[in-house]
């Protein structure tokens, strides 16, 4: 046939809008009147060993084909499908006839490998050397790209693409009648386009469409006329146009290539909303797949769903609410002059009549209905790289289902299955496949709880797919990677994160790598801040085999070495630092007092060598002058807390900054370092020397100085708790003497008193009865009141 033209007679082409499902009624009418002997689709030819699972009951869309390339799997195209797709309604025809189906578009080999040319600059640019003149299309400005339907709604006086076409297909009975006749007007307004606009500024298209009619012309010459062809409708007049086979194969001459894979993944009604592999992302696709799915009253069914969705969130929505909404959309499109009500006459209604106006229960009518968290199903027999079966397997031994929707799973790592999940999750984490995201735990504080927030992405079919390079199974994968970027790692820090996560996720392979590395860096960086930061993560990791049953031996000599390098180079560091690089160390200092707490009795603790040594260095910050306020503050307060300093010390150590020889902005520094952060508001509550001093030195801060130190202490007593600033506020209030703490204050303030109240002492018994349980020997819990420490 070369050199031939495609005779007039051609196939039966039906041009129609990706995810329209008017569209796909239509399709399914016209497949029913024209009984073809082939189906072909738009899409990638590999996928066509793939059309068979389409038929299992294991396939449920949305779902999509995940074409990567063999060599680099992060390159990856998608090609989504939903149910009412008209590509999926054609598939599922020929599938239930016994019908050839086969995808016709240009093979995502060349897609994929011209999708990389272009990034890196050296592949064509749409539109070079003039290709849709060669193709006999129209001149038009390759720079300048059209929406087919946006430029036909706006011809026809509409400024709302989506709008139109529910007016001219959706709400004409599409599928019913003439089952052409849609097809007939859509390729008419096509051409027109296409005669004016040539490409439309998509380039490219001119070459899938040359790869298109040389699959027609094989398939004619295999089924002579019981051809049908369904593709977008923008590309049904090139399809029409008659061209020659030499003609057509100039234009895929020289394409480049790339090696590729290609499989079904479960797809989202919310990925569906965003732009996908046909570039055609619609914004209601709840909406669609009601529409499609609704066999008649579509307006008054949605809206039922919209008020079952309402009253499940405790709204008060009555059946008299949802005929009042139905009778208000009719009203709203006789107004608009639109044939049927469509989604925005819906959400108007649902606003005005079960929203009562208000936008906070419309978006989540949005969010769960217009667009919605379907995710769609596909067999566990579909192509897949090995490390993705693993994962499969263990997500399905774990029963771990995906889902579109975000869910809280909370786990207790005393159970094998919950903590073989969180090993699971935290290996994925170290592969950058973020199904789950570690959350505040609701249940306890405890190591032995994690909390985790899982949404399936289909994203993440990619992420697996790229993991796959660094093995077969995801246990050898994160092993494997937690090496590679521990030797990678830039700084300090990123290598304890790292032995952190090894331990998390059950690494043992990967923790002799991350040591010595970790080890190597420890020894070698003289940054003070960088070594406080890394001691926390290092420190979780000791614990985290208390309960997780790892061995940390490895982490202990580390660990220790660390806290000392801290302990030597730390006063040095404080010295002479400006107020910002003051609050930063502050943090380091919280951070590395928080972490020798967590140590406690473990080996790496010394038999508490450390927490001494720690407390040394305090003592040297607090009472050095060259130390800026916020650290000497801090330290005397983290003495304090841990006993080893007496209160009338303490007393003494501000008396002595807040005498009048000190200047206010470094008072205020050293209140900040002393009172700020958790607990300092009790110190002040229950504590009335402190407060006192306070309360003098504040009230003698000169005019002139007190607008300096505000911002300073407004941020120290606004990060307090509510309850705590009334009992400040109330203090004050009562002025000097009022404190009402000590023995042998004024007994009649409320709240406070001389001596203990054992009847009010008394009431709190039942209840801790009910929080602890009864004793081991059965007595009542009443009778050990005389224990009970108050």
């Amino acid at each position: 046939m070369n050199g031939r033209e495609v005779p007039e007679a051609g196939p039966l082409l039906l041009g129609v809008r990706h995810h329209g499902p008017g569209s796909a009624r239509a399709v399914r009418a016209a497949l029913d009147g024209a009984r073809p002997r082939v189906v072909l689709i738009e899409g990638p030819p590999e996928a066509d060993p793939l059309i068979p699972l389409a038929a299992g009951e294991d396939m449920r869309p949305p779902v999509a084909l995940l074409a990567h390339a063999v060599d680099e799997p992060g390159r990856s195209a998608f090609w989504p499908l939903a149910a009412f797709s008209p590509e999926w309604v054609a598939l599922q025809w020929a599938l239930e006839h016994g019908v050839p189906a086969r995808f016709i578009d240009l093979p995502a080999t060349h897609t994929l490998a011209w999708d990389r040319e272009e990034e890196e600059g050296e592949g064509r640019a749409e539109g070079e050397d003039g290709p849709e003149q060669d193709a006999g299309s129209g001149a038009a400005d390759e720079d300048m790209r059209i929406d087919p339907l946006g430029v036909l709604a706006e011809t026809a006086g509409y400024d709302d693409a989506e709008r139109w076409w529910e007016d001219v297909v959706e709400h004409r009975g599409a599928g019913k009648g003439d089952a052409l006749a849609p097809f007939t007007a859509l390729e008419e307004a096509m051409t027109a386009l296409r005669e004016e606009y040539g490409s439309g500024g998509h380039g490219r298209d001119l070459i899938r469409e040359a790869h298109m009619r040389l699959r027609i012309r094989d398939a004619r010459r295999e089924f002579e006329d019981g051809v049908a062809v369904v593709c977008g409708a923008w590309h049904v007049p090139a399809l029409r146009h008659r061209t020659t086979v030499a003609e057509d194969r100039a234009l895929l001459k020289g394409l480049p290539r790339v090696r590729t894979d290609m499989t079904w993944v479960p797809w989202t009604h919310r990925r569906l909303s965003r732009v996908g592999g046909y570039g055609a992302g619609i914004a209601s696709p709840g909406w669609y797949a009601h529409l499609f799915d609704a066999p008649d009253r579509p307006v008054e069914r949605w809206l039922t769903k919209v008020a079952r969705l309402l009253r499940a969130e405790d709204r008060t929505v009555s059946p008299g609410h949802v005929i009042e909404a139905v009778r208000l959309a009719d009203t709203l499109a006789a107004l608009r002059g639109r044939p049927l009500p469509g989604l925005g006459e819906a959400t108007d209604a649902v606003r005005a009549v079960m929203c009562e106006g208000s936008d906070v229960p419309l978006a989540l009518v949005h969010d769960r209905l217009v667009v919605g968290d379907v995710l769609g199903e596909v067999p566990p027999t579909v192509p897949a790289v090995p490390l993705q079966r693993d994962l499969e397997r263990t997500r399905r031994r774990l029963r771990l289902k995906p889902e579109a929707a975000e869910r809280e799973l909370d786990l207790d790592l005393r159970k094998d299955t919950d903590a073989e999940r969180s090993r699971l999750l935290h290996r994925l984490r170290l592969l950058d496949i973020p199904w789950g995201r570690p959350a505040a735990s609701r249940g306890g504080t405890g190591t032995f709880r994690e909390t985790w927030r899982l949404r399936w992405e289909p994203e993440l079919a990619v992420r697996a797919a790229e993991a796959g390079v660094w093995g077969t199974t995801v246990l050898a994968a994160a092993t494997a990677k937690a090496e590679a970027d521990a030797i990678a790692a830039r700084g300090l820090a990123d290598v304890t994160g790292l032995a952190e996560h090894c331990l998390l996720a059950a690494l043992p392979g990967a923790l002799p790598t991350v040591m010595r590395v970790l080890a190597d860096r420890a020894a070698l960086d003289p940054d003070v801040a960088r070594l406080a930061q890394a001691l926390p993560a290092l420190v979780r990791s000791l614990r985290y085999g208390d309960v997780r049953g790892t061995d940390t031996a490895a982490l202990t000599d580390v660990a220790a070495g660390l806290a000392e390098r801290v302990f030597v180079g730390l006063p040095p560091a404080c010295v002479s630092l400006d107020a910002e690089a003051a609050e930063d160390m502050r943090g380091h200092v919280d951070a590395v007092h928080g972490a020798l707490g967590l140590l406690g009795d473990t080996p790496a603790a010394g038999d508490g060598r450390l927490r001494e040594r720690w407390r040394s260095v305090l003592r040297k910050l607090s009472a050095r002058d060259t130390v800026p306020g916020v650290l000497r503050g801090r330290a005397v307060r983290l003495l304090l807390d841990e006993g080893q300093l007496a209160q009338d010390e303490a007393a003494r150590l501000m008396g002595l900054v807040l005498s009048p020889g000190t200047p206010p902005a470094h008072a205020a520094a050293w209140i900040d370092g002393f009172v700020g952060g958790p607990g300092g508001g009790l110190l002040l509550v229950h504590d009335e020397r402190l407060f006192g001093l306070v309360d003098r030195w504040l009230t003698a801060v000169p005019a002139e100085a007190f607008t300096d130190v505000l911002p300073l202490l407004r941020r120290t007593f606004a990060a307090y708790e509510p309850g705590v600033r009334r009992t400040l506020g109330e203090l004050v209030r009562r002025g000097p003497g009022g404190h009402g703490r000590t023995a042998g204050a004024s007994a009649g303030a409320p709240g406070f008193g001389p001596g203990l109240d054992d009847e009010r002492a008394d009431a709190v018994l039942p209840v801790l009865r009910l929080l602890l349980g009864p004793d081991g020997d059965g007595e009542d819990a009443r009778a050990e009141r005389s224990e009970v420490p108050r």
